[in-house]
């Protein structure tokens, strides 16, 4: 009986805790800022509808029996993205995550889209920063931030004497959304990350310039694969170093539908880089970018899009000896597409995305290219802009209500719908903050004996 009763109460507890169905919302007297069209409405209403955005404008009319929130002039965006984030790979660090792999078979065929946790404690914690989607990235175990020290030595699937191609590929990254759904993907294989610089050096030997030779000829590979496929089945062609499942995957990067998110730091690193996607017709995403403003000229030119952690100010490593804060106003000034990363991998501290934002703008980045770059930069650069990251009717709702400016660390969301479910603002910190900061209640069982 016991056993039965607390079945039945985790059953209770779990419905409280799930967000509401989806309705009609109207949220009035807000300051939108659409991150899209016209920019900003000083005052005016957004209509959710069926999970998506029906209507958004100065005089958008609230329809019959729509809940009605009234923002009181606060201000109300769309959903933040966790750009470079490990939410929902990843929940102690020190006890591992599912971000790295080390296997002779597979590198580039590691896809992030399965194994994922919709009810990592995280997400809640980052959903009360306004997050509503993530880019989860795969690291390559030879990838400590370009760490001069361990690159070489932490490399994905050395190996002794045998081959380190699939080493070379970290895995491919997926877009998710943070509504607590069991399937939270939005958009799998959305980019194929691999690290440079130092980090790719490791996997490739020792030095810089191996790892570009080999990439070469991997992609070379591919390449022959697809055009010998019958061949390579009955094995009739030529040992190639990476498994089939890394071969097929790289297909779509071959072909320039799957982008490289290029791990790299130093501005010699992203020069190579960019010519190395020319040379090999890629599509590239440089991640990291420490020392992009060193050569803003160029990857504009390459209309090439960067992630960027805005707080990364310290020459921690050789390869950011020029890392400055005032880096994403100097992409952005030069015509670079920037999407705003968070502290330690965008995980537990994912919150702290808009706080980012926020630094950004002091030192120098629009405040509109802010927002941008922390909403439809990010939906753009990774193929999900038809369906969120901005305020615009026919998207899905994605909704953050704000009780001020979003980049200033005292405002707080007072609402926040994901597809246009409005989600619990709690945390398991709050819950457990709840449960303690009042000594006089009665302890559980377990505290009693």
């Amino acid at each position: 009986m016991r056993n039965a009763l607390f079945a039945a109460s985790a059953v209770l507890a779990l419905a409280a805790a799930a967000p509401a169905a989806a309705e009609t919302v109207a949220i009035v007297h807000a300051r939108i800022l659409t991150a899209a069209g016209p920019g900003e409405i000083p005052q005016g209403t957004v209509v959710i509808r069926d999970g998506k955005i029906a209507a958004v404008g100065a005089n958008a009319p609230v329809p019959a029996g729509a809940r009605v929130i009234d923002a009181a002039g606060g201000v109300v965006t769309p959903g933040l993205f966790a750009t470079g984030s490990a939410l929902g790979a990843v929940e102690v660090n020190a006890v591992g995550s599912d971000l790295t792999v080390d296997n002779e078979a597979l590198g580039a065929a590691f896809d992030l889209q399965y194994g994922l946790d919709p009810r990592s404690t995280l997400i809640p914690v980052a959903r009360l920063g306004g997050l509503t989607s993530a880019v989860v990235t795969p690291r390559s175990a030879a990838d400590r931030d370009g760490d001069e020290d361990e690159g070489a030595d932490m490399t994905a699937g050395k190996g002794d004497g045998g081959s380190r191609s699939h080493g070379l590929f970290a895995g491919q990254a997926v877009v998710v959304d943070l509504g607590g759904r069991e399937d939270m993907v939005t958009k799998a294989k959305v980019g194929m990350v691999v690290p440079f610089g130092r980090a790719g050096a490791g996997v490739a030997g020792g030095a810089r310039g191996a790892e570009i030779i080999a990439l070469k000829t991997a992609l070379a590979d591919v390449r022959d694969y697809m055009r010998n496929k019958a061949a390579y089945d009955r094995a009739g062609y030529r040992d190639l170093e990476l498994s089939k499942a890394d071969l097929e995957a790289l297909i779509p990067v071959v072909q320039g539908r799957m982008p490289i998110i290029a791990r790299v730091h130093r501005a010699s690193d992203i020069h190579e880089v960019l010519k190395l996607a020319r040379e090999e017709n890629l599509k590239v995403i440089l991640d990291g970018a420490e020392e992009g403003w060193m050569v803003a000229g160029e990857i504009a030119k390459a209309g090439v899009p960067v992630l960027i952690n805005p707080l990364d100010d310290r020459p921690e490593t050789f390869e950011s000896l020029a890392a400055t804060m005032d880096n994403a106003a100097r992409l952005s000034a030069a015509g670079v597409t920037v999407a705003l990363e968070a502290s330690e991998g965008a995980a537990h501290r994912a919150r702290e995305t808009r706080y980012g934002a926020g630094n950004a703008v002091a030192h120098g980045m629009p405040y509109a290219q802010a927002l941008a770059a922390v909403t439809i930069n990010p939906a753009k650069i990774f193929g999900v802009a038809d369906r969120t990251g901005s305020l615009e009717a026919g998207k899905d709702a994605d909704v953050v209500v704000w009780t001020g400016d979003p980049f200033e660390p005292l405002s707080q969301a007072s609402a926040v719908f994901i597809k246009g479910v409005q989600q619990p603002l709690t945390s398991r910190q709050i819950e457990l903050r709840d449960r303690y900061k009042d000594l006089k209640r009665p302890m559980p069982p377990g505290y009693s004996h």
